[in-house]
């Protein structure tokens, strides 16, 4: 209670004297009853707030700072941020003498540790920049710092960087060298910008030769692209500026010298003497420029090889920046070819080496070349094929030199070696080395077999061949040289050999080619000597061939025997052919059985060939297809209704919706050999076949399934595998008006009991007709 009268007495004495002239007698009197009050309310901190507002209006600088300490002083810890809160305000006025700021912000920064950043900004807005940099180095290096403005110690060590360099006189008692650069071992985001600032401190300080060097090692350390051309931009403009510097400097004096020319003979002998030196140190700064600026691509492909040492083509670049000058690109082969581990190489190792040869050998030094693949075979690549195209390309160097002998023994050493079971790509460093695989290497033991047919003898051929064989490396197109080469030597058991190893080890389809070129050369060789073993060999192929890849054997079988063996075994062999065929190529078999049974045996073995095949469970089409062309062949023949009778078979799988073609085809044949009667069966037919079409597409869509369709009434077409009977409707003889109505046969009924049935329904005798159309040429096998 007591307070509270207190409080708003001195309140209301406030607001009395608050529009009064600050130098009024009624601001002391006010001051003197808060000194009253004070002496008993001295714990109050209400009290010693409305006094002290009282005395920052006023403006009283001494008395106001001796009261915050008093109050300070008075109050307990746990209240001195209500007056830290005044005295700041206080200290941040215009016209505060910027000691006694200081002082009261050191005393804040111990009772607030970590608003040391307010106390920074504070000298920064007053120009302290010597107490700044000071307490930004505490900071920075203090690990237990936490920024209340949410700034990283990242963000403080670049604010005192650019304090120090903008400011560097200002930066007493502080190693700003060692600053710097424990920032750049410390922060790897910001390398560039803390190089240009230490640049920047020296060049400020007129150490212009120290921010040189300077530049030079932060562009020679550099490991980012960013920060490269952040540093290499700010030492060409350091640069650039320092020829801008002498160009003006030279002026100046030129100036002066043409002004004192009236003084006097020596003071002018010797200002003709001094701008010589001015402009040779003008050239000399302008070509360093120059060298600079030419130097870029170098540095740049050294920031590259930093990133990562073994990236090989990053060395072919920089072998290539230094093109006519030898020494250089001689220095820069041997330490990439020195740097680069082939375990942890991007790109090819090998390939480094190689130019590496190619590099000596373009400059005349075979000898150097030599030793450089020698050196490079001894090198623990990865890969086998790496260490394989240096041995190539060691043997290509000496058939450049004409050195054929010596390419074939640096071939036979290569090859030498024990044979491993191991990767022929990969060779690990941990089990097998590259050196100990090469023997698993086909592009090596390629290269070899080659020069051995060249230089060698065929002896020494047949001995690489066959070693390539035990070493397991050998392809289809290894069998296919091999034979070839024995076939040019005459030496055929030898051939057929290579031919049955080749067949034995490799299957389909990469033995394709091989049984191609052994069935071509062993029918050329032997013709009808050896029939009986032709055959094995095809029946062997035939039996191992894929379906898809099977038509040109079974042609060449069937030609086989023909030329050499039995018509009748072709035709077996046509038969088995039109099985084994995929169903896209059945039909074409088909066309080359029938005219070859058409040449050879005549209209009774194509009718046959005809009805088996329709019988056959092939594909709609394909039935369709045979169908139609067996009508054809009857129509050419005269046998209308047998040609009408297959039509009507074959109507089943034609949808008169799609299959246009065939029903228009079927119409231009009643036109031609019917009459009313059976163009109108045609029709019943085709309406059949449509309304059971429809209703299967229906039944499938509606179900997933196809079920059976019984027939109507009126006698339903059956489609394959889901109707059973096929009405045929009234089958008329040729020539003759009269029809008869005659139950029509199933479709399951055998094709050939339905062609006896058209020939019984037109008065033929099978069995005159088949000996009327009999082969007269074909060989008779029965008894006697």
């Amino acid at each position: 209670m007591f307070q509270q009268l207190w409080y708003a007495y001195l309140t209301e004495r406030c607001n009395n004297v608050r529009d009064l002239c600050v130098g009024s007698s009624a601001h002391d009197s006010l001051g003197n009853t808060f000194e009253r009050a004070l002496v008993t309310m001295h714990k109050m901190p209400k009290i010693w707030e409305l006094y002290l507002y009282t005395l920052l209006n006023q403006g009283c600088v001494t008395k106001m700072r001796r009261s915050c300490d008093r109050a300070l002083a008075s109050l307990p810890v746990t209240q001195h941020d209500r007056v830290w809160k005044i005295y700041l305000e206080f200290i941040n006025q215009d016209g505060i003498p910027i000691e006694t700021a200081q002082c009261v912000y050191r005393r804040y920064i111990k009772f607030e540790p970590g608003h040391a950043e307010e106390y920074i900004g504070f000298l920064q807005t007053r120009a302290q920049w010597v107490e700044m940099t000071r307490k930004l180095a505490e900071v920075v290096e203090d690990d237990n710092f936490q920024s209340l403005a949410g700034k990283s110690k990242h963000q403080l060590w670049l604010d005192l960087c650019d304090v120090i360099t903008k400011h560097p006189c200002k930066a007493v008692g502080l190693d700003v060298d060692a600053i710097l650069r424990g920032g750049i071992q410390n922060f790897c985001g910001e390398v560039g910008q803390l190089w240009t600032s230490l640049a920047d401190f020296y060049i400020r300080t007129g150490l212009f030769e120290k921010a040189r060097d300077v530049y030079e090692e932060g562009v020679a350390t550099a490991v980012t692209i960013r920060d490269f051309s952040l540093i290499f931009d700010a030492y060409t403009q350091f640069e650039e500026s320092v020829l801008s510097a002498k160009l003006e400097s030279i002026g100046r004096e030129q100036t002066v010298t043409a002004n004192s020319r009236m003084i006097g003979s020596l003071t002018n002998s010797c200002t003709e003497f001094f701008p010589f030196d001015g402009e040779a140190e003008v050239d000399l700064r302008l070509a360093r420029v120059e060298h600079l600026i030419g130097r870029r691509p170098e540095l740049l492909s050294a920031v590259m090889l930093r990133q990562n040492p073994h990236n090989t083509p990053e060395w072919q670049k920089r072998i290539s920046l230094f093109e006519g000058d030898p020494t250089k690109q001689i220095l820069t082969f041997t330490e990439a070819v020195k740097t680069v581990d082939p375990r942890l190489a991007l790109g090819k190792p090998h390939v480094l080496w190689i130019n590496f040869a190619k590099f000596y050998e373009l400059h005349g030094d075979v000898d150097n070349a030599r030793i450089v693949l020698e050196k490079a075979a001894c090198v623990p690549f990865v890969k086998i094929d790496d260490l394989a195209s240096i041995w190539c390309e060691w043997a290509e160097l000496e058939l450049r030199q004409k050195n054929y002998h010596g390419a074939l023994t640096l071939l036979r050493r290569a090859t030498s070696g024990s044979v491993k079971l191991v990767d022929p790509h990969l060779a690990h460093a941990d089990s097998v080395s590259a050196q100990d695989g090469i023997c698993k290497s086909q592009k090596l033991w390629k290269f070899y077999c080659d020069l051995e047919e060249s230089f060698g003898s065929i002896e020494s051929s047949k001995a690489a061949y066959a070693r390539m064989f035990e070493a397991r490396v050998a392809t289809p197109q290894t069998v296919l040289n091999f034979a070839h080469l024995l076939l040019e030597h005459k030496c055929f058991d030898e051939c057929f050999r290579v031919f049955e190893r080749g067949v034995h080890i490799f299957k389909f389809p990469h033995s394709r080619e091989i049984w191609v070129e052994y069935l071509k050369h062993f029918v050329q060789h032997f013709g009808a000597k050896k029939l009986e073993r032709a055959r094995d060999l095809y029946e062997q192929c035939c039996d191992a061939v894929p379906p898809k890849d099977s038509k040109y054997f079974f042609l060449e079988y069937a030609r086989l025997e023909e030329k050499h063996g039995l018509g009748r075994r072709a035709m077996e062999i046509y038969d088995r052919a039109c099985d084994k065929l995929p169903v896209n190529e059945k039909l074409g078999m088909y066309d080359v059985y029938i005219s070859r049974a058409m040449e050879l045996f005549g209209v009774v073995k194509v009718r046959s060939i005809y009805e088996t095949a329709i019988a056959k469970k092939l594909s709609d089409q394909t039935t369709k297809s045979l169908c139609t062309r067996y009508a054809r062949l009857e129509c050419k023949l005269g046998e209308i209704a047998r040609a009408r009778s297959l039509y009507t078979h074959a109507s089943q799988f034609a949808s008169p919706q799609c299959d246009t073609d065939f029903w228009e085809e079927w119409n231009r044949f009643e036109v031609r050999y019917g009459d009313e009667d059976t163009f109108r069966e045609m029709l019943r037919v085709k309406r059949s076949v449509s309304a059971n079409f429809v209703q299967m597409h229906f039944t499938m869509n509606t179900s997933d399934v196809t079920t059976a369709v019984g027939t109507s009434e009126t006698g339903v077409v059956g489609v394959h595998d889901g109707i059973n009977t096929l009405d045929v409707g009234n089958v008329h003889r040729a020539g003759n008006s009269e029809v008869h109505n005659t139950v029509p046969p199933s479709v399951t009924d055998s094709v050939t009991e339905l062609m006896k049935s058209a020939d019984e329904r037109c008065g033929h005798n099978p069995t005159i007709l088949a000996s009327h159309t009999d082969n007269p040429d074909e060989i008779d096998l029965s008894d006697g």
